[in-house]
């Protein structure tokens, strides 16, 4: 992945529009001829490594724009919303999209700040603006789940940490101790019956609850440092992103306190090396680095470093009702991450009822794209006789040819038959599928009393209107 070709031009015409140079200009300076800088600029070619440099010395180019920059979340974010079926009959295909970005990048962007502002797809009012996870998943899509600041910052600390002892938790605890005044207490569930953290600033301790298992404490003691050392890192970014709701910016700020946490416990070098040596297997990985299920599969969805470049994952995690607790798209671009709905020919719901295996499938969606998903089932950490446990499912995935190196993917045939699923039955346009429990929004269904077919809802457009 560290040599995938990166196309740019929306980023590189911004900058040279914002300088006020004419292409040839620019080309001058970045000794290139106009004409391949407007094949650039149009991603007809990749920024290579060269020239990026070169940006960067001749422009101060910051190159993490082009992470944050991509108009409406780049191909990936359009394609997402253009799967709303409102557009099904419009059929537009990737290239199509491609072309869209490199011809006219403000009015893909103009496009997609229309679309989410009045929540199509999602059911809400024509005046209602997006709620505040909307509005942190979006922020997190433009970052691609990737920040390199505070990655970089984790990794420092963690190597400093690991030079002090060789038990993470420990360390901390004593850093905690030194260099903050923070002592850490673990209490009994009568203390604590209904928080499993608190910091107590009179006290100057951090309180767990006794009913955390260990990877729970350790990112708890790995959020709170992050919290003491990175707040200059979280400040910069929760301003760059201008929330207007401050639930949006706080909850913004929790997930940043948290990617640090992770960064800690599985710091970015060490934690890629060890995805490669092993084929990603999720369980090796949990208990080398000492983290839960999730916190691995989180972390797995943020390894975009220049240069060093991990597999493409999304992650989402899914109760038994089928409602989606948690969204990262990572740099997959996949439209199973937003999509309205689940399909229910998609094994993640296998995983409840099989909670000590990883459910393996291929799905094909109806773009034609395939995917390689791994889900398992989770309970938060905390729990005791009698409690009422909850349950997740836990999915990652990635397109299914990158997937041929994983370990969970030996012996499954990756371009051989896959399971036909869609982005629920009212994002669907799938005719004959046996699984269907309504027509697909915004096509009238149609009953025809002399023939029966594999679905009762039949729908105009589909091949038997």
């Amino acid at each position: 992945m560290a040599d995938r070709k990166l196309f740019a031009g929306h980023a590189v015409r911004r900058l040279r529009r914002t300088l006020g140079l004419t292409q040839a200009a620019m080309a001058e300076a970045l000794e290139v001829s106009p004409s391949y800088l407007n094949l650039i600029e149009r991603n007809q070619r990749p920024l290579t490594a060269t020239l990026l440099l070169r940006l960067a010395e001749a422009f101060d180019f910051d190159p993490r724009a082009l992470a944050a920059g991509e108009p409406g979340g780049g191909a990936h974010g359009l394609r997402r919303r253009l799967a709303d079926p409102m557009f099904a009959d419009l059929a537009v295909d990737r290239a199509e999209v491609e072309e869209w970005l490199a011809g006219a990048p403000g009015g893909a962007e103009a496009f997609a700040r229309a679309y989410d502002r009045i929540g199509i797809g999602s059911g809400a009012a024509a005046d209602e603006a997006p709620d505040a996870g909307t509005l942190v998943r979006r922020e997190i899509e433009r970052w691609r789940n990737h920040f390199t600041d505070l990655d970089a910052a984790a990794e420092a600390l963690a190597d400093e940490l690991r030079q002090g002892a060789g038990d993470l938790f420990g360390a901390m605890a004593e850093r905690l101790r030194v260099k903050h005044q923070l002592s850490i207490r673990i209490l009994p569930l009568e203390v604590m019956p209904d928080v499993r953290v608190r910091l107590d600033l009179h006290a100057r301790q951090l309180q767990l609850s006794e009913t955390l298992d260990p990877a729970s404490r350790s990112f708890a003691l790995a959020r709170q440092l992050g919290q003491n050392e990175a707040r200059g890192e979280i400040d910069a970014l929760a301003r760059g992103a201008g929330f207007a709701d401050r639930t949006a910016e706080r909850m913004f700020r929790r997930h940043l306190t948290g990617y640090f946490a992770a960064a800690v416990m599985m710091p970015y070098a060490r934690f890629l090396r060890a995805c490669e040596a092993t084929g990603y297997d999720l369980e090796l990985l949990r208990r080398r680095f000492g983290a839960s299920a999730e916190q691995v599969a989180h972390r797995l969805t943020t390894l975009q470093r220049v240069g060093a470049r991990g597999l493409p994952f999304f992650m989402l995690r899914t109760d038994r009702a089928g409602q989606v607790s948690k969204r990262f798209a990572g740099a997959s671009g996949s439209p199973l991450v937003e999509g309205p709905g689940l399909c229910p020919l998609w094994d993640v719901f296998a995983a409840f009822a099989r909670p000590d295996e990883r459910i393996v499938q291929v799905v094909a969606l109806e773009d034609g794209t395939r995917w390689f998903t791994s889900s398992r089932c989770v309970g938060p950490a905390g729990g005791w006789t009698g409690a009422v446990r909850a349950r997740f499912v836990v999915t990652l995935g990635l397109a299914a040819e990158a997937a041929g190196g994983l370990a969970a993917a030996r012996g499954i045939d990756l371009s051989g038959a896959a399971a036909p699923i869609g982005l629920g039955c009212r994002a669907c346009t799938r005719p004959d599928c046996p699984q269907r429990s309504a027509p697909p929004a915004g096509r009238a269904q149609t009953v025809n009393e002399r023939e029966m077919g594999v679905s009762p809802f039949g729908f105009v457009g589909d091949w038997k209107s």
